[in-house]
Parts: structure tokens; sequence; C-alpha cells
């Protein structure tokens, strides 16, 4: 249990959207939408840190009247809305991304380019939209990468074979080491199926978090995750209040401060949020 000293001075809470904040039907339970309006009376401010496209996830911004910058791309954008003014951004080193490409066509892997507006894609690549996790993304074929590679925030490769997405980061890591982070992981929607993602070094959601509350002006310890997921664990290395689904994976579950006893199908960050609520108000 964390104490009522703790959540009486949070100042920020952070969500991930998918599998945290959203229902797996895309909505945002109703006593969460009361509580972080009854929170945002008394200061508090929220933002996002997910894997999402910042153009999809305005729209939960909009429902829930948040202004914060929102960190998207696991990081490698920190934009706020509707204004629409970028804190950060990070864009993969254009030579890494032709690497990429090239090297991927000696392989069955899907190759998509992921930008802050759209995520690209040719005609060889068109099962792109059926396989990755990018909720709520808008999708672009296009004829070739070209014109493409120079605005890149991340580089996704989708394959059904460990071993292939395996062999294709061990193959590309190298050249480029000191310049970007590669992550590695099965895919949340689509068992069998792995993920290999691409950015320039410098990116995560952790580091993002540290961004964040940088130009906000607010401590760590006035912070406080809520989090499901493997591409989260950045976010619990650091000295903040770290939350835990009921339906997050073991290792997050590990390293958080409190588990819901609610998943988020059942709305279970409105459980951490009346704690703090309550803890405000006494």
């Amino acid at each position: 249990m964390i104490s009522p000293e703790t959540l009486r001075k949070l100042q920020l809470i952070i969500f991930d959207l998918d599998g945290t904040l959203l229902k797996n039907d895309g909505n945002i339970g109703a006593e969460t939408k009361k509580l972080v309006k009854e929170l945002q009376k008394r200061g508090v401010q929220f933002s996002f840190a997910t894997g999402r496209l910042h153009s999809a996830i305005t729209k939960y911004a909009e429902e829930l009247e948040i202004t914060t910058p929102l960190i998207s791309l696991d990081g490698c954008l920190i934009k706020n809305h509707p204004e629409g003014k970028i804190l950060f951004e990070s864009f993969v080193p254009v030579k890494y991304v032709s690497l990429v490409l090239r090297y991927s066509k000696n392989y069955t892997v899907y190759v998509a380019l992921c930008h802050d507006d759209a995520i690209f894609y040719t005609e060889r690549n068109s099962f792109i939209p059926e396989l990755m996790d990018k909720h709520g993304a808008k999708y672009e074929q296009v004829e070739s990468y070209d014109n493409y590679i120079h605005e890149t925030l991340e580089v996704v490769l989708a394959a059904n074979s460990f071993t292939v997405i395996n062999s294709i980061r061990n193959a590309v890591s190298f050249p480029f080491l000191s310049r970007v982070n590669t992550s590695f992981f099965q895919s949340h929607s689509y068992p069998g199926i792995y993920y290999l993602e691409i950015r320039k070094r410098g990116s995560s959601k952790g580091k993002g978090l540290d961004r964040l509350i940088r130009s906000l002006n607010i401590s760590k310890s006035s912070t406080a995750v809520v989090c499901d997921w493997y591409n989260d664990i950045s976010l619990l290395q650091k000295s903040v209040t770290k939350i835990a689904m009921k339906n997050a994976v073991a290792e997050v579950k590990e390293q958080s401060d409190f588990v819901t006893s609610k998943s988020n199908n059942e709305d279970g960050v409105a459980e951490f949020l009346e704690q703090v609520l309550k803890s405000k108000s006494s």
C-alpha cells in the first residue's frame, strides 16, 4: 500500500494507454473520467506515455481535457495538444533507415516507417496494417520509402518468426550501435508475431518522463506512472510512484509499488485515482 503522504504529494500522473487507461474496446472508464476531472481541480496534471502515434492519442487528451505534453512512440516524440508545440522529437538517422530497408529485403519480414502523423508502408509490406499494434494510427501506402526516410521517428519490423527478427536485430545493430536503440518483443494483440522497433538512442518512455517532468518543473517524487506492459519497464526504473494493473505482465508487477485489484476492462485505473483523491481530500 502506498502511504497517504506520498499520494497527497502527487502533481503528475502518467498513463500508459492500451491495457491500462483504455479498456479493450478502446474506451476510458466512466469512473476514471470523473476522478481525473476531480483531481485536475486539485491541481494534478495528467499525461500519456504510449507506443501509439501522437495523432492516435489526441482524442483521449481531448476527452480528459489534458493539455500537458504527451509522450508518444515510446518517447520518440513529446508534443502537446491542441497547440502542437513540440517539446522533443528524435529521428532515426537516415543511413540507418536505409540500411534496415536494404537488409529486410533478404527476409520474410514486413517493414513500416512511423512518422508523427502516419505509418507508411509499401505494397510489398501490405500486411503492416493488420500486423501492427499501433492502435488508432493512420496507415498510408506509398510507392516507395525514398521520400519518407528523413523524418522517421521509428522503424518497425514485424514477422512470425523469432529467429528472423532476432537475426535482423543482430545484423543491423552493430554498425550503428552507439546511435540507435532496438526493442525486440512479442505482440500484445497477435500471438506469434514478433516486432523489432528501432529508434534513435535516447528515446524511451523513461527518457520521455525525464524530459517531461523537467519541462514542468515537477519532481519524480511528485510523479506517478500507471502501466501494464514490457515497453513500460523504463518508466518503472525511475524514482516515481509505480502502479501496475491487475492484467500487467509479471515483470511490471514485480517492480511496482501497488497492483490494482481490477483489470483495465474493469476500470482498474479508477481504483488508484480514488486513493489519490481520498488522500488529497483528507
